[in-house]
């Protein structure tokens, strides 16, 4: 008889762990709290046009490289269809109204970017280079068993971005654009690793996509696999306990009534609300108060617009607006600040459009600013709620409006979430956009495991490694190479590729 998995929640780390598994022999079962699967990829509907709130896009997708070889092993490949964005410029970085242009490639950035800042051309070269040296010194973001570089990999998770930055430039103002992207991990100067920041330079630099017609595919066919190989994936059935005995899990419960027995329990969720879940001595208080008091990252105000039909030509690029002349502290924001800077993207509803149906503006917020509403449900929050979410819909659109003249008369309408609905629908604490930070002053004790006290029971998602689609995938080998080991995991994904040369 096969092992019973039993795994809480159906995020990107819950399904791709199920999927792993679910082809590996064991009896797995996904249990989702919510009606809709996915957590960051789910997707949602209004008016017959589509928006999604997490995976707005991906990177390192083209053949041979890593998330195109996670994606084979994943069987998921052939359900997914791309976008390829602008490889001149995937991303756009606005600053105080200048304007740069991240491209694909070693050799297209190097070009670019020196076509900017003249004058640093060498030092352009030496930080390409280090952003390769350091993301390949990590066989986890490689995929390659075995090929890694301890102490580079040390070194610059323990490095921050800007005192990195500061060592290859003189230029102050280049140091800002390469950090303009920052939003997509919520990075904070004095603290943010750059190794991190390696990483997500990295993954986009080699290729960058949207994913056509929205990332719930993915999560839809995570799903149709982990079937595929015997397993379930059950929504509306909320985890109200992880059960122990005196040395392990033996289950879980669910809305408190129904006792689903496990052999091995992995979590999707939060480590915080994973531990409210378990009433057990396993686990000792210190360990309990150390994962309560790890910082999240900020939360955001998101602005989903509908356009008009014809009226705005879809932009094929990531666009980071910034009112000042640096990325650097927009979550240090006051009433009359706010918004200090925004992310713009457009939704692929098809491959090639020419117009957009469809976009979204994103602005950090934090959940400070809605805690007044904390305890009430969605749609019920009251007037002084939606005036509110109004007032900061109009100030971010006034802001857009500065880089993208004329674009509220190409609107037809527009829908407004706010960290309160981020966290309803996403299930991250505190409404975080990338869950617990990573701080460079704070070491192992910011760091979470993907193994708990209790020797069954395992965590996966963008907490235990990193976010993002590369991140939690990570955070996935991690995990499953716990129960089948990494040897074994790695040589699948490289087996995967074979087969699809054949």
């Amino acid at each position: 008889m096969s092992k019973r998995i039993v795994i809480i929640g159906s995020g990107l780390g819950g399904l791709t762990c199920g999927v792993i598994l679910a082809k590996n022999g064991y009896d797995v079962t996904v249990l989702e709290q919510a009606r809709q699967i996915g957590g960051c990829l789910q997707c949602f509907y209004r008016n017959k046009v589509k928006f999604e709130t997490g995976m707005h896009f991906i990177g390192s997708a083209d053949p041979g490289q890593t998330l195109n070889r996670m994606l084979r092993y994943l069987d998921i490949d052939k359900d997914i269809q791309l976008g390829r964005l602008d490889t001149s410029g995937y991303d756009i970085i606005s600053l105080a109204g200048d304007r740069f242009r991240f491209a694909n490639g070693r050799e297209a950035f190097i070009q670019q970017m020196t076509s900017y800042f003249p004058k640093e051309h060498d030092n352009i070269v030496k930080y390409f280079d280090l952003i390769q040296k350091v993301s390949g010194a990590s066989s986890l973001h490689t995929l390659d068993y075995a090929e890694t570089d301890m102490v580079i990999n040390t070194e610059y998770q323990r490095r921050g971005i800007n005192e990195v930055l500061d060592s290859l430039f003189s230029d102050p103002l280049i140091k800002k654009v390469l950090v303009g992207n920052l939003p997509l991990y919520a990075a904070e100067k004095d603290k943010t690793p750059f190794a991190q920041h390696a990483f997500i330079m990295d993954f986009y630099n080699q290729s960058a996509f949207r994913v056509v017609g929205g990332s719930d595919i993915i999560a839809k066919s995570l799903t149709a696999n982990i079937q595929r190989y015997g397993g379930q994936v059950l929504i509306n059935r909320k985890v109200t306990s992880i059960l122990c005995d005196d040395v392990k899990a033996t289950g879980v419960e669910v809305e408190g009534d129904e006792f689903i027995p496990a052999d091995i329990v992995i979590s999707d969720v939060h480590p915080a609300r994973t531990l409210e879940m378990l009433d057990t001595k396993i686990i000792r208080s210190a360990y309990r108060e150390r994962i309560k008091a790890i910082p999240n990252t900020v939360s955001t105000f998101s602005l989903f617009l509908h356009f008009k039909e014809g009226a705005m030509p879809y932009m094929n690029s990531n666009f980071y607006g910034y009112s000042g002349d640096s990325p650097w502290g927009c979550e240090n924001y006051d009433l009359n600040s706010w918004p200090k800077g925004y992310l713009y993207m457009h939704f692929c509803h098809k491959s090639n459009p020419i117009y957009a149906e469809s976009g979204i503006i994103l602005s950090y917020m934090k959940m400070a600013d809605t805690d007044k509403w904390i305890g009430t449900k969605v749609g019920r929050r009251g007037e002084d709620y939606e005036l509110f979410k109004k007032i900061k819909a109009e100030r971010l659109l006034d802001a857009v409006e500065k880089d993208f003249p004329g674009i509220r008369d190409c609107i037809s309408s527009y829908e407004t979430a706010s960290p309160l609905t981020y966290l309803d629908y996403t299930g991250t604490q505190d409404g975080s956009m990338y869950g617990v930070v990573k701080d460079i002053n704070q070491g192992p004790a910011y760091r979470v495991s993907h193994k708990t006290k209790v020797p069954n029971l395992l965590l996966t998602g963008q907490n235990v490694n990193s976010h993002g689609m590369l991140g939690v995938l990570v955070g996935t080998v991690v995990t499953c190479s716990e129960i089948l080991t990494a040897e074994r995991v790695y040589k699948q994904i490289i087996q995967s590729g074979i087969d699809a040369l054949i």
